[in-house]
């Protein structure tokens, strides 16, 4: 079952650009990636997706509902934090977090406090007293203190130190186990590479690729190094989807992209001493579709 399904959702701002023809779904349980730099569209596809603002074109669906349709009766099993938080500045935090739990008509009380000793937030404290950190700490409460369903994020570990980034990423692998689908919305790559089982990869307000991020790496360059104990002829690995070949000495390097049985058969003929094989990283992988695209 797909929680989210947008199909060819376009939101333009006059001549500027918006958003044009993206499509793509969440399905039930998962943790979704969105990735790509800032000003790539990402927030713009989030806030139409929560009718937040209202699309040119296309259409958008949350739990088979229409997004602008069951706008209201949909919010109430969705968590979402932005980019960016503001708040009253006088109020205290649990004045805040009370306030927001009041929208959705239970008792949030045990959740809040629970919540809050995760992440080490003082409730007594207000609002303006926070540093940018505990403000986006306070952002999260408030996305899950009604424990939603769904989980939107954009952008959402900005401001918080490692320690507390761990404690989130802790925090959402346990929301997910219980349940809860998540869409997480990022431009930095390794954090998209540890959560999220799927990823669509965003340009210039266009879809560029969306696939498991298992396959992704599958499918791209992996680095070999070997290291023989005989002398060897660089033309040796010169094969089909051998790329960057390099020899120093008795160690040859190069970038391989094919079946990788192919490429172990040719080096088991080696008498080697040693071999070094590297996955790509996300960010290499992303760096392979942006220049590609480009």
């Amino acid at each position: 079952m797909n929680v989210i399904e947008i199909n060819n959702l376009t939101k333009t701002y006059g001549k500027s650009r918006g958003i044009n023809n993206i499509s793509f779904n969440v399905e039930e349980g998962e943790i979704f990636g969105f990735i790509g730099p800032n000003g790539a569209g990402k927030s713009t596809t989030i806030r139409t997706l929560l009718s937040l603002i209202y699309p040119t074109s296309g259409h958008a669906k949350i739990f088979g509902k229409d997004c602008i349709e069951h706008a209201s009766e949909i919010a109430k099993d969705i968590g979402y934090l932005p980019s960016e938080v503001f708040y009253y500045d006088n109020m205290k935090v649990i004045d805040l977090l009370k306030y927001s739990a009041s929208f959705y008509k239970k008792d949030c009380s045990k959740r809040i406090r629970e919540l809050a000793e995760i992440l080490d937030l003082d409730l007594t404290k207000k609002i303006d007293d926070l540093s940018l950190g505990n403000k986006k700490k306070v952002g999260i409460v408030q996305g899950l203190l009604h424990e939603p369903k769904l989980i939107i994020l954009d952008e959402p570990t900005s401001g918080l130190d490692p320690l507390n980034q761990q404690k989130f990423f802790e925090l959402l692998e346990n929301e997910n186990k219980k349940g809860a689908t998540i869409l997480f919305s990022s431009h930095i790559l390794s954090e998209v590479q540890r959560l999220c089982d799927r990823v669509a990869i965003i340009k210039e307000g266009k879809i560029v690729q969306v696939e498991k991020i298992s396959t992704l790496k599958e499918n791209t360059h992996k680095k070999f190094k070997i290291e023989c104990k005989d002398e060897i002829d660089k033309e040796f690995f010169d094969i089909a989807g051998v790329n960057n070949l390099e020899l120093q000495g008795k160690t040859i390097s190069f970038v391989y992209r094919g079946d990788i049985n192919s490429v172990m058969k040719k080096i088991a003929e080696v008498n080697i001493s040693n071999l070094w094989i590297e996955e790509p990283d996300l960010e290499e992988i992303f760096m392979h579709y942006y220049e590609k695209e480009a």
